[in-house]
């Protein structure tokens, strides 16, 4: 067979060698125990949260042992390209603070000596080494017509297969070079395949660096690695570009797992030593029934990473979370570590878990509390005008006019510290859930049997109301009009003679606090009084429940 005068034809313009690009390719210098790794993203929609748990576990395997990690943009399915998506991958990585030793910027700068980073300006490279397999006769050209829809596969499956169910050869890997040659000649374009060795019965054993020992099917069809239009699937591509960029060690979802056979089948045509695996389990969610279903685009808002960004949660919040995901051990780390960065937390890649994680919006909720809690009021508060300034202009207007009084709104007084509340888990709702100093309530959440008691006592307040200098004044004004009015101004004789008052000090603030924010839970009233002013807190007042 004269494979050499069948590639030449089908590559005419290819003068390069393997040779010739291994040698802008030279092998990385690395040190003992360093890791190379990536992400790899196409850029064909939003962030998957399940992409995005890829690209951090890839970051903390770089990061933990001084390695290198690099961006490579996988833009070569031209039909489901979007082209804001490159732009959202880059926006959604630079807002989590991830960042990469090599990559090429938004403008087409390669930063790194691998590139160029992104795979449609790599085709050259992919044709040399598919003109080498021809050459070799590990591949060959495919001038079959592409299948139309459900009913031509199937019936083409059954053709390929009536002889031998256990491979799916293609009819065009034996063509002559007289037969190429007249197919080229009348035009007809070509892909071009491997030409498995294997036979259909034979087995498998692989390593993954989460799983283990893993046996499977050896690949035995003649799958594509050059698309009729020149680009590699996913496959080709990764193969070849890993292997000239040096990574060390990939990072992909377990959905790989079945076609790593054609894989390895592929780095074994190419004479390529085979790559580490780590294929990480994928992220599920608990429907209705409390049975599990892979997190879905469709049906959680979570799955898409900007969904995050929207919402105003502290970046913090969701790579602990991702690493209570990827490493249990990270939440007793946590509770012995409680003021050290997330960064200082270390894990290796057989740390990872095996287990399928449970996305569970609730335990993020919390994590994410705990984290705002730790702000100081003029934190939270810039937190805060950062989120409105990127999502409501209206609002971050607002708080820019008066700093001080929306850093003291941020603060409550807990033990006798100023802390922000531990009761808000996103900057979004932050002024829903401070709507009361933006306008008056809408409703009050005073119960029906307090109304008239209410009233009484409001009015009261509101006569002897002035702007008090201190909480200690504030709560004294209070106490002296509750006393007067029949409430116990002593907890403890309220609670050996309840019927002999109207209620305790207690009571009496939380009408104050209903009139003025209406509900009965607020920060600390002292502050809001302050905030507000006393004109606006004697309008308040002025109401009848």
């Amino acid at each position: 067979m004269e494979y050499k005068k069948i590639a030449q034809l089908l590559f005419p313009d290819i003068k390069l060698s393997e040779n010739d690009i291994y040698k802008k390719y030279p092998k990385r210098n690395l040190e003992d125990g360093q890791i190379v790794t990536r992400f790899a993203p196409s850029p064909t929609g939003f962030m998957h949260i399940g992409n995005f748990f890829q690209a951090f576990i890839s970051y903390n395997l770089a990061k933990n042992s001084n390695g290198i990690l690099f961006l490579r943009i996988e833009d070569t399915d031209e039909k489901r390209e979007i082209k804001a998506a490159k732009q959202v991958i880059y926006d959604v990585l630079n807002n989590f603070d991830i960042k990469f030793d090599e990559y090429q910027t938004l403008d087409g700068k390669d930063v790194g000596n691998y590139g160029p980073y992104v795979q449609s300006q790599r085709k050259e490279i992919y044709k040399v080494f598919a003109k080498k397999l021809v050459e070799e006769g590990k591949a060959f050209p495919c001038f079959c017509k592409k299948t139309e829809g459900k009913e031509d596969v199937l019936k083409l499956r059954e053709e390929k297969f009536i002889y031998d169910d256990e491979k799916e050869y293609d009819p065009c890997r034996d063509l002559t070079y007289e037969e190429v040659k007249n197919h080229i000649d009348n035009g007809e374009t070509f892909a071009i395949r491997l030409k498995t060795k294997n036979k259909g019965d034979e087995r498998i054993k692989f390593k993954d660096l989460i799983k283990g020992e893993l046996e499977a099917k050896a690949n035995a069809k003649d799958f594509v690695i050059l698309k009729s239009d020149g680009t590699p699937p996913y496959a080709f591509a990764h193969a070849i570009d890993d292997t000239l960029m040096g990574t060390t060690i990939v990072v992909r979802g377990e959905e790989y797992i079945s076609s790593t056979p054609a894989h390895i089948e592929l780095f074994e045509a190419l004479g390529f030593r085979p790559i580490s695996y780590c294929h990480n389990p994928l992220i599920y969610k608990l429907n209705e029934n409390g049975n599990r279903r892979k997190i879905s685009k469709r049906y959680d808002p979570e799955s898409n990473m900007l969904y995050f960004n929207e919402n105003g949660y502290p970046k913090e919040s969701i790579l602990e979370y991702l690493l209570n995901m990827i490493n249990s051990g990270f939440e007793l780390w946590r509770k012995n570590n409680p003021e050290k960065d997330w960064k200082e937390f270390k894990f290796k890649v057989n740390d990872i878990t095996t287990v399928a994680p449970i996305f569970d919006l609730v335990k993020l909720n919390d994590i994410s509390k705990n984290i705002i809690v730790k702000q100081s009021g003029e934190q939270l508060y810039n937190n805060w005008v950062n989120f409105a300034e990127k999502h409501d202009s209206a609002l971050s207007i607002i708080l820019k006019s008066d700093k001080e009084k929306f850093i003291n709104l941020c603060k409550m007084d807990r033990d006798g510290q100023i802390k922000p509340r531990k009761d808000i888990y996103n900057y979004k709702m932050m002024k829903d859930y401070f709507d009361y100093i933006f306008y008056k309530p809408l409703n009050y959440e005073i119960d029906e049997d307090d109304k008239e008691k209410a009233n009484e006592f409001i009015k009261s307040y509101l006569i002897n109301f002035k702007m008090p200098k201190s909480n200690e004044e504030w709560f004294n004004d209070v106490k002296v009009i509750a006393e007067r009015l029949g409430y116990a101004i002593d907890n403890k004789l309220f609670k050996l003679n309840p019927l002999n008052y109207k209620g305790n000090i207690a009571k009496a603030c939380e009408f104050i606090r209903v009139a003025i924010t209406g509900r009965k839970n607020s920060p600390t009233l002292y502050n809001i009084i302050n905030i507000l002013g006393e004109d606006e807190v004697r309008s308040r007042l002025n109401i009848k429940f």
